[in-house]
């Protein structure tokens, strides 16, 4: 593991429970943006254990029928354990306030992520420096309610 990847881990690492730390000590009410951006918790089955794991993400994009999130893990070279899971099982679940539904995950394709990532890039630049941080080209992720 290079020191590159070793402090985006730390950082995401940090990022999360800290997140998650804040909502626990304020009751959930903050933070509800983080950098301009929908927080969400993404629950994901373990595509080894095939146990449900949570992530806490931010979401650039966050309408009513699409939620995007970017697999970004800091520019770490490696992809996010729970963008792993989802591309082994994309059904998968969105906690947002008090509320946890049914949503189905998929990679954007070349022209979608085109156009996403600069929407993303948009709202926040690090996005960008992450990808230069890597060689692994750095997934966008579309989520769609599931009926």
């Amino acid at each position: 593991m290079t020191f590159s990847d070793v402090t985006a881990s730390a950082g995401a690492w940090v990022l999360e429970n800290g997140h998650r730390a804040l909502l626990a000590v304020t009751g959930g009410r903050f933070p509800k943006k983080l950098l301009g951006m929908e927080t969400i918790e993404l629950h994901t089955i373990g595509r080894k254990s095939g146990q449900r794991r949570s992530s806490m993400l931010t979401a650039p994009i966050f309408e009513a029928d699409r939620i995007v999130v970017i697999a970004s893990k800091g520019g770490h070279s490696e992809h996010p354990d729970w963008y792993k899971n989802l591309v082994a099982n994309p059904d998968v679940e969105v906690t947002f306030g008090e509320s946890t539904t049914p949503w189905s995950a998929r990679t954007a394709d070349a022209q979608e992520k085109a156009d996403l990532w600069l929407t993303a890039v948009k709202i926040n630049p690090g996005y960008d420096g992450y990808q230069r941080k890597t060689d692994r080209d750095i997934p966008v992720v579309i989520l769609t309610p599931r009926t």
